[in-house]
């Protein structure tokens, strides 16, 4: 399978994960536009139990509104989806969408030379972001 993920494995718990996931994110400039706890989630809709697990959708602005201008469908693909998961065994674990796969979609062209400038400024972030977490290791999963 193709990598599509930047992933990093931290020792904080979920709780303290979380929270420094959401203020990494600011000082790299995204804002938290949406959150979705699976947990609760599925513990209303199917009454099912699972690892405590919140999707933050996060939006560079200024990023979204270079790649929509160059391609008005790439919303399908924002914002990005950064996933917080409690492990097992202890620990987090704390995943971003890739944005380098927004270009496999991007095509040729002055759009796609926007779509991987944005993609490459998002990524760096993401992966600054990612790198900061204590006790961690960054790979693309």
């Amino acid at each position: 399978m193709t990598d599509f993920t930047l992933r990093a494995t931290t020792s904080l718990e979920y709780d303290d994960a979380l929270a420094l996931v959401r203020s990494l994110l600011a000082d790299a400039g995204f804002g938290v536009l949406t959150e979705i706890d699976i947990r609760a989630t599925l513990k209303t809709k199917l009454d099912v139990d699972v690892a405590p697990q919140v999707i933050l959708g996060a939006c560079r602005p200024q990023l979204a509104h270079v790649a929509l201008e160059a391609e008005p469908s790439i919303a399908a693909l924002l914002p990005c989806n950064v996933v917080v998961r409690a492990l097992p065994e202890g620990g987090s674990v704390v995943e971003a969408v890739d944005p380098d796969v927004m270009m496999s979609v991007a095509g040729d062209g002055s759009a796609a030379d926007a779509l991987r400038t944005v993609a490459t400024d998002a990524r760096q972030r993401l992966t600054q972001a990612l790198g900061a977490l204590p006790g961690q290791t960054v790979e693309a999963h």
